[in-house]
């Protein structure tokens, strides 16, 4: 499906993009080096997911996730997570209205359709917990009232390594309900050259690239996402994965049930993103790593880390034909 020209608040169209891969090229223009992380965010936005971007500062987190927010044009919100961030100040609340004598709920800014969370383990606990259910059910409850959140919700969080000073870690409820973890690690050096370079030469301090797909194509390329085909195979090879990871003797918690449903789900995106209508074994195994390194949960004294352990799976698990 091809989008229709975008038109800017000036009234000046701008270059339209026909297809999800030109989208991802157009979008690499601005994140030099991030081609890859990008494609997998994309093919967890298009399954429905969440996004988590882990990593040092000053690689290109917030920069990542902006990029993606912007390009459908969808009204989004940041957060910045802070020890003293409450659940109301994401959920907003029932505030008193004079005039009407009565109270009146106020939403906040998880009512976006797109919500950049930056630096969410920085954030207390129980603000942290105020997402699961916006995250899973997509919808916030409010003194017994269900208020639905917009469709598409996409939340992208992002998070500095535990081992910085006044991190919080996730949950492993809240850490299973994010269909990716991205590290984005330093680029190649060509890429940070051309990263500087474009920092110097630019006028604005932040360039953000304009929006070129519309809400209603991104609703059409999700449900195209829906159609692919998964073969039963797939499904077995993906809960072959799952039980070895149950069983692995480094790992205290393995693959949910939840994990096994977004890895398909992501592996359908991927073939979708690939101009495919039916998912290969090689679209799962390119998911993999990003879509169960943060579900796995080493033992103590385990010598493998979960990244290590998702790349043993996938080397010895037999691949369907």
């Amino acid at each position: 499906m091809r989008a229709p020209p975008h038109t800017s608040a000036a009234g000046s169209k701008t270059p339209t993009i026909a297809t999800p891969a030109a989208l991802c090229a157009q979008l690499e223009t601005t994140l030099f080096g991030k081609g890859a992380a990008l494609r997998l965010a994309l093919a967890a936005w298009l399954a429905d997911g969440h996004v988590l971007i882990e990593d040092l500062p000053g690689v290109g987190k917030t920069t990542l996730a902006r990029a993606l927010a912007t390009a459908f044009g969808f009204s989004w919100q940041r957060l910045q997570g802070t020890p003293d961030l409450l659940p109301a100040d994401i959920t907003g609340g029932l505030v008193w209205d004079a005039a009407k004598a009565e109270l009146r709920f106020v939403p906040g800014p998880i009512f976006s359709e797109v919500v950049l969370f930056d630096e969410l383990n920085r954030a207390n606990p129980k603000t942290q917990s105020a997402l699961l259910e916006a995250m899973q059910e997509r919808q916030v409850s409010i003194e017994g009232q269900i208020h639905p959140l917009p469709d598409p919700f996409l939340l992208i969080a992002t998070q500095n390594p535990l081992s910085q000073i006044g991190a919080n870690p996730l949950p492993e409820g809240q850490l299973d309900r994010f269909a990716v973890r991205l590290t984005l690690g330093y680029p190649p050096r060509a890429a940070e050259r051309q990263l500087v370079r474009h920092a110097l030469d630019c006028s604005e301090a932040v360039a953000t690239p304009p929006a070129h797909v519309t809400r209603e194509t991104f609703l059409a390329w999700r449900a195209q996402v829906r159609t692919v085909t998964v073969r039963e195979a797939l499904i077995d090879y993906a809960l072959d994965l799952a039980a070895a990871s149950r069983r692995h003797p480094a790992l205290k918690l393995g693959l949910s049930p939840r994990a096994v449903v977004q890895l398909l789900e992501l592996s359908r995106a991927w073939a979708f993103l690939s101009e495919r209508t039916f998912v290969l074994p090689d679209d799962l195994q390119a998911v993999f790593r990003a879509a169960t390194a943060h579900r796995l949960w080493a033992k103590a004294d385990a010598a493998q880390t979960p990244e290590a352990v998702a790349v043993e799976l996938l080397t010895t698990t037999p691949v369907p034909h």
